[in-house]
């Protein structure tokens, strides 16, 4: 991260540096943006700094198993890192571009931080030093986890750096109370030296098959002009709908899901970026009875919705950096500027659709306040059709984080969230249980149109780092919620539930970055006598 120091004096070396130029810096002087851009400096030479897994140089990482895994742990490529930034030689100094560049390289999953560090400035230039620090990015994947009463195992390999070029292979076999799947999966973020993204992937599972081809050009950074291109998937599976945890009703549901889609924009103009975005989309839904059931068949009405579709979208320059709110030690990123984005289409049976109507979607969110000491983050969104007029599949979501940051190793944290349905289909229920938010109840234990869901954590870091593998967290947390309206496998949703419990955060350092293991002890205030009397939870998430 750029050095910042002396803010009383930048004013001063702003305006010397319009007056006279650049300004030479000796290689003690400390490094201010404000005065590099506007003195209009230069960026000279981009050093990379890539730290292996392991840093030998540290005495309690100095040891023959840590020394062997750097050997056989192939460092991520300069080009790999180097195509990911958005300046290089030669361009101005531009302090936005720089924290942009290492936030993008944050988002790879195989690099556990990334920083940008201006490291010498003179003859109106400025020298870039970009630090990195790998994960072991070749994992074996044998993992067993248990959510609302419910166990869940993992066996595969997953390597996340091929070759040190940051592209994802993975071979996987994954057993939870849904199906067996056994998966292959590619995927290249940065194709070649541009941003093209390529992902395939197939899985043959024990009620049918799916497979996805994804080739995209996003909207990489924030002055980005275009982007453009488009994913295939199909579906064929057994899907299952729930009362109290238990498996009561299914049926078959085949899905072809093609969407192609182009976008433009100006660019960063004023802080502010305005997209527009234009497509066409082919969802069809078939379902059926599954053959030699032993449950109810409750099958949903087939969808064939055809459509072009137009988007446009508004995001503020409005990122942070802070740590020790979703992670431990480590560098997060958060959005606190307004983003909004909203979607709309037409289905027409001219076009091939089985019914006239208008898909809409739409999602905005804003953050207020200082993650350094109080931050509350908004954010809501809404999908549906319109149909004869009528609602049809609707939901409007809200969602509030609160973060209070009492200590450097103590946050306090509350969530609410809620959606209300209208005419859901049958396949998009919500539910509430053991992995949507209520830890002291069984999976999918509630099932209707709509929801409230409230957390309360206090959340703890401390400087234990066993092993030097993870860092080591803790919560007391407490959950409410329940949910409401029509359930086609019952009126009696049982109410309001409540729990209460205690958890450890294992924060990963060296492998699965960004992954957070939860060891939960979770206690069911109410609910039926089916229910134990404490629920044992763990399994892995991407925050605290």
């Amino acid at each position: 991260m750029l050095v910042r120091s002396l803010p009383n004096s930048s004013v001063f070396l702003a305006i010397l540096g319009l007056l006279q130029g650049p300004v030479p810096a000796t290689a003690d002087e400390a490094l201010d943006a404000d005065a590099l851009e506007a003195g209009g400096y230069v960026i000279g030479s981009v050093k990379l700094d890539k730290a292996d897994v392991f840093d030998l140089d540290d005495p309690e990482e100095d040891n023959w198993l840590y020394r062997t895994a750097n050997r056989y742990h192939i460092v991520t490529r300069d080009k790999t890192i180097t195509k990911q930034l958005l300046f290089g030689p030669g361009d101005v100094y531009d302090q936005r571009l720089i924290e942009e560049s290492a936030r993008i390289l944050r988002e790879n999953q195989y690099l556990y931080d990334a920083s940008i560090e201006a490291t010498r400035a003179g003859d109106g230039t400025v020298d870039l030093t970009v630090h990195t620090r790998d994960i072991w990015s070749l994992a074996p994947e044998l993992s067993i986890s248990r959510s609302g009463g419910e166990t869940r195992s993992r066996i595969g390999l997953e390597e996340s750096n091929l070759f040190g070029r940051g592209q994802l292979l993975r071979v996987l076999r994954d057993n939870d109370v849904d199906r067996d799947e056994n998966i292959i999966e590619f995927a290249d973020q940065r194709i070649g030296s541009n941003w093209w993204s390529l992902r395939a992937r197939y899985s043959h599972n024990s009620d049918g098959d799916a497979h996805l081809l994804d080739f995209v050009r996003p909207f990489y950074a924030l002055d980005s002009r275009w982007a453009g291109g488009g994913s295939v998937w199909q579906d064929d599976r057994e899907s299952k709908l729930y009362q109290f945890g238990e498996e009561t009703a299914e049926y078959r549901h085949e899905r072809d899901y093609t969407q192609l889609f182009g976008g433009w924009s100006r660019g960063l103009v004023g802080g502010k970026v305005r997209r527009w975005t234009a497509g066409v989309v082919y969802d069809d839904s078939r379902f059926s009875e599954v053959s030699d059931s032993s449950l109810i068949s409750l099958v949903p009405d087939d969808r064939r919705l055809v459509y072009p579709f137009v988007a446009f979208e508004l995001v503020e320059d409005g990122y942070v950096t802070t740590q020790n709110r979703d992670q431990i030690e480590r560098t997060e990123d958060f959005q606190m500027g307004l983003a909004v984005r909203a979607s709309l289409g037409w289905a027409s049976e001219s076009f091939g659709s089985d019914r006239d109507a208008a898909i809409f979607s739409a999602r905005a969110s804003r953050g207020f306040g200082s993650l350094e000491k109080t931050a509350l983050l908004l954010s809501a969104w809404t999908s549906g059709r319109v149909e004869s007029g009528d609602l049809a599949n609707t939901q409007f979501s809200i969602s509030a984080r609160y973060y209070h940051r009492r200590s450097d190793k103590r946050t306090f944290y509350a969530g609410l969230s809620g959606t209300a349905g209208e005419s859901l289909d049958i396949d998009n229920l919500v539910e509430l249980g053991g992995s949507t938010g209520l830890r002291g109840y069984p999976l999918r234990y509630q099932v209707g149109e709509s929801r409230l869901l409230a957390t309360l954590e206090q959340r703890f870091y401390t400087d234990w780092y066993p092993f030097r593998l993870a860092r080591v967290g803790g919560a007391i947390f407490a959950d409410a919620g329940r949910t409401w309206g029509d359930n086609p496998l019952g009126p009696d949703n049982r109410g309001w539930l409540a729990n209460i419990g205690i958890g450890l955060r294992l924060g990963l350092t060296r492998f699965s970055s960004g992954r957070v293991i939860h060891v939960d002890l979770a206690f069911p205030l109410n609910g039926d006598d089916t229910i134990d009397s404490v629920q044992f939870n763990i399994g892995s998430r991407k925050s605290f």
